[in-house]
């Protein structure tokens, strides 16, 4: 992988809602380290330090090196609380990792050759259905991506998760625990199938009154 991440991260006392107020006052984040047979800890990493980070999609299928009272720890970023309408992380979960046992993890999705896709230039239109999805590997056999290639792709053809061309050591978890949840990655349809969809979800979304939870 050509990325690095590095967090320095201190142990924390305090918990509750109360340390956490007092932490994030300080513009620092609350966090804990957990797995791989290691006593959880209660961490704080800088604020600024993670959201500078978080600007590379890489940091979310990385091994990421906490250091903490100059000890250093291997982890992935498990979750993330934001706040619904503040850009500020509210809360990390770290997984530890051990290099001899597998992991499972988000990867995104990097569509490619998209502007020579035989569907688009007899006038289809691509969609996305998945951005992510969730492998299982050994920590250095972990992928930074994996490519969508849609050059072949024609108007009414798709691309699934069996499709996909995977590295050594790397599998699908969906495909592992179901044979049948071959799920859709990508289609071309007519530009007028499209723009239905697309008016239908639109009509969806202006519907919902949802919102986060806090």
């Amino acid at each position: 992988m050509a990325n690095s991440f590095e967090f320095d991260a201190q142990i924390r006392s305090g918990s509750g809602t109360r340390a956490a107020r007092a932490l994030r006052r300080d513009n620092r984040i609350p966090a804990v380290l957990y797995g791989a047979g290691g006593t959880p800890m209660q961490l704080s990493v800088d604020h600024n330090e993670v959201l500078k980070n978080l600007e590379n999609e890489a940091v979310y299928s990385h091994i990421l090196t906490l250091n903490i009272d100059g000890k250093q720890e291997s982890a992935i970023l498990k979750d993330l609380q934001r706040h619904p309408a503040k850009s500020i992380i509210l809360h990390m979960d770290l997984l530890r990792v051990s290099q001899s046992d597998k992991i499972r993890v988000h990867v995104p999705l990097h569509f490619v050759n998209e502007d020579i896709c035989a569907g688009i230039k007899a006038g289809g239109v691509v969609t996305h259905v998945l951005v992510d999805i969730e492998v299982t590997c050994l920590p250095s056999d972990l992928p930074e991506f994996l490519e969508v290639d849609l050059s072949n792709i024609e108007i009414g053809g798709s691309v699934h998760l069996s499709d996909l061309p995977v590295p050594d050591g790397v599998e699908i978890v969906a495909l592992l625990h179901d044979a049948g949840r071959n799920s859709l990655v990508a289609t071309v349809q007519t530009g007028k199938s499209a723009e239905v969809d697309g008016v239908d979800e639109e009509v969806d979304g202006e519907q919902s009154t949802d919102e986060p939870d806090e």
